[in-house]
């Protein structure tokens, strides 16, 4: 963990974006990173992981673990996802989480820089599921700036969490901010049972 964290203290000091963050959770946490409007925000989302002291996962498309990239991917943390069949993939993040390990995940919600309507609900039942705290993660460019910000408990009122996670991505207009999807879930939308 040394290393990596001096790769990222390396690459905050040449970088033109800066480092600003609120204190590291201790233990397993999913960190939610946003917005996701580049491929850049992998690099800086390990540069965050690695200075504040993460050693994480990340799910990732099937297609970047072909080839000579799949094994550098899976030494970085590296978790492969079938878009085309998803099935299961949450109920393994669930079982990994509750295994006792450090469990840290860093989770684009958008899932794809692409142009998308609204955020996807793995994170938050996966959360929910397993217990597991949400470390807000974000990039923005109008200020060049990256970090954690808050380290935060989802009730189960999935509007009301949306609301504080809102909040705080508000200002927050990621790598290239004409792409930034605003943080929605359908859940939201369904009438109250």
């Amino acid at each position: 963990m040394r290393i990596l964290r001096l790769v990222a203290d390396v690459f905050w000091f040449v970088s033109r974006w800066s480092f600003r963050s609120e204190p590291a959770p201790k233990g397993p946490t999913i960190l939610l990173a946003g917005p996701h409007t580049s491929n850049w925000d992998f690099v800086l989302m390990l540069a965050i992981a690695w200075k504040s002291g993460f050693r994480p996962h990340f799910l990732g498309k099937k297609e970047l673990f072909r080839g000579p990239a799949g094994p550098f991917m899976r030494a970085l943390g590296g978790i492969e996802v079938d878009r085309q069949n998803p099935a299961g993939v949450i109920d393994e993040l669930i079982e990994h989480a509750r295994s006792g390990d450090n469990f840290q995940l860093v989770i684009t919600p958008e899932g794809t820089r692409g142009n998308v309507k609204r955020w996807k609900s793995g994170f938050y039942r996966l959360a929910r599921e397993a217990d597991l705290p949400v470390t807000l993660g974000y990039c923005d460019r109008t200020t060049m700036t990256a970090g954690l910000g808050p380290t935060i408990r989802l009730t189960g009122d999935v509007r009301a969490d949306m609301d504080v996670i809102r909040a705080f991505f508000a200002d927050k207009a990621g790598v290239r901010p004409e792409r930034r999807v605003e943080p929605r879930l359908a859940e939201e939308d369904r009438p109250a049972e």
